[in-house]
């Protein structure tokens, strides 16, 4: 195999890993393994305020993991090109906790979402994240569900 594309396959391997372990088996010890010390995350706010950091990602991770503690994580695509890996996924869950601001429902939730990821020696030193967080803030009754015709699918 050419260098090229064994870097990418590893690379798909560690995004692999980090939904997997990370997210579906709530390993928190493996962020440190996986994701550098300096990283830096995008489009895990409310806000384009970047995450920095273990000790900020870990603030996103442990919000999510106690809102949706059943949380599980479908990987439905994703694509390598030299370093850097884009994966389509799939997110539900089970709103059991208050980390989303809101009280637990029991409501199951799924929602999709985007991220691409930059590594280097095997660990994630970038991420840009788009998760559905207004679909999901809307199953939980953070906000309310529009009745009526879709806004960006009606004609005018």
């Amino acid at each position: 195999m050419d260098p090229v594309r064994a870097v990418e396959s590893q690379n798909k391997a560690i995004i692999h890993r980090w939904f997997e372990e990370v997210w579906n088996q709530g390993r928190e010890e493996v962020i440190a393994e996986l994701r550098d010390s300096d990283a830096v995350g995008f489009g895990l706010g409310e806000t384009s305020a970047p995450v920095r950091g273990a000790i900020d990602f870990k603030v996103f991770y442990h919000n999510l993991r106690s809102s949706l503690p059943d949380l599980h994580v479908t990987v439905e695509h994703m694509i390598a090109e030299n370093d850097t890996v884009a994966a389509r996924i799939q997110v539900e869950g089970t709103h059991m906790g208050p980390g989303l601001g809101v009280s637990p429902t029991g409501q199951t939730v799924r929602f999709s979402g985007m991220q691409i990821a930059r590594l280097a020696q095997g660990r994630i030193t970038e991420s840009w994240t788009n998760l559905d967080q207004l679909g999901l803030l809307r199953q939980v009754g953070a906000i309310p569900l529009e009745t009526g015709p879709d806004r960006f699918l009606t004609r005018r």
